[in-house]
């Protein structure tokens, strides 16, 4: 087994939460099933409560083991720090570090910033992981995530924002539209035209609902969509517009595919997107460059697109 400042029994812990029983947790991490067991025996007698539901099915975290499920996920990232500073002292800038973000933004501003700093340091490693904005707090509150590029991230006092922008709502349509050569537009012309609408489980559609509840009445059948990906295709196709915000069509937006339209009977911002972090942990001092790095590639990109509009 490799060499870990973690706890053994957290390791166990983690690894029975993730893999569902001891025996598969036994042979993801190479220790035998007796060990993990005995270490989770040990940990419950301590604890005087089960951190397992022992099911036919397998084992299921219980309330008290999301607890130690928690620590563990923060041992690991304060390991990762210290490697990461050890290194440094060495003169090599490596490291792990881990990103939640929004399905908008993987097909255009986060592969160029990975691509840089891929060039920049090619001995860090970065896993991204979509989510939701709720998903994505929790994942910094937890230490799943070091870093969170997200919109609408609800503000709390363990939430560190680096950078963030208020976002408008613009209407998005193809460059052959009726409304593409237009300046600015309004609500009501740009809703005269079939719609395709994000469904409830993306926030933008909360907040268009709460404010704007007659675009979803049933004599308005417009398409909805979980999928941004799917909303920008049905727009690029001509017959469709979207209410959004030009980040989440940022990419679209610099390679000509989309325009988005300033709606000026509004002037609302009903997104705002932000790279955070928790302020409950310090993070490595690569990961403090790379979070810097990706503030700024995300304020380039937010300029550039504004220029296009």
């Amino acid at each position: 087994m490799a060499l870990h400042l973690i706890p053994r029994s957290l390791i166990y812990v983690e690894a029975v939460s993730e893999h569902g029983s001891i025996q598969a947790a036994s042979r993801a991490i190479g220790v035998s099933a007796s060990a993990i067991d005995r270490q989770i025996v040990l940990l419950e007698e301590r604890a005087g409560v089960q951190l397992f539901e022992r099911r036919t099915t397998g084992m299921a975290l219980s309330a008290a083991g999301e607890v130690f499920v928690v620590l563990a996920r923060r041992w690991r990232s304060d390991e990762s720090r210290v490697w990461s500073d050890v290194k440094h002292l060495q003169g090599v800038d490596t490291g792990h570090i881990r990103i939640v973000t929004m399905d908008s933004l993987v097909n255009g501003p986060i592969p160029r910033f990975l691509a840089r700093i891929g060039e920049r340091y090619p001995r860090v490693r970065i896993d991204v992981e979509i989510a939701s904005p709720d998903q994505a707090f929790t994942d910094l509150d937890t230490g799943v995530a070091d870093i969170a590029l997200a919109f609408n991230l609800r503000p709390h006092r363990d939430i560190h924002v680096i950078w963030s922008e208020e976002l408008p709502l613009f209407c998005v349509v193809s460059p052959r539209h009726d409304l593409a050569g237009a300046k600015n537009t309004k609500l009501q012309e740009a809703i005269a035209y079939p719609l395709v609408l994000q469904s409830r489980s993306l926030a933008i559609r909360r907040i268009l609902e709460a404010r704007y509840a007659w675009l979803f009445s049933d004599n308005r059948p417009p398409v909805v969509t979980n999928s941004l990906q799917l909303l920008k295709h049905l727009v690029a196709s001509g017959g469709h517009v979207a209410l959004t915000s030009e980040f989440d069509a940022a990419q679209e937006l610099l390679d000509g595919k989309l325009k988005a339209i300033p709606l000026v009977d509004l002037g609302l911002s009903v997104q705002n997107i932000c790279v955070a972090i928790s302020s409950r942990r310090t993070l490595p001092r690569i990961c403090r460059i790379v979070m810097e790095e990706l503030a700024a590639e995300m304020s380039t990109v937010l300029t550039e697109v504004r220029a296009t509009t």
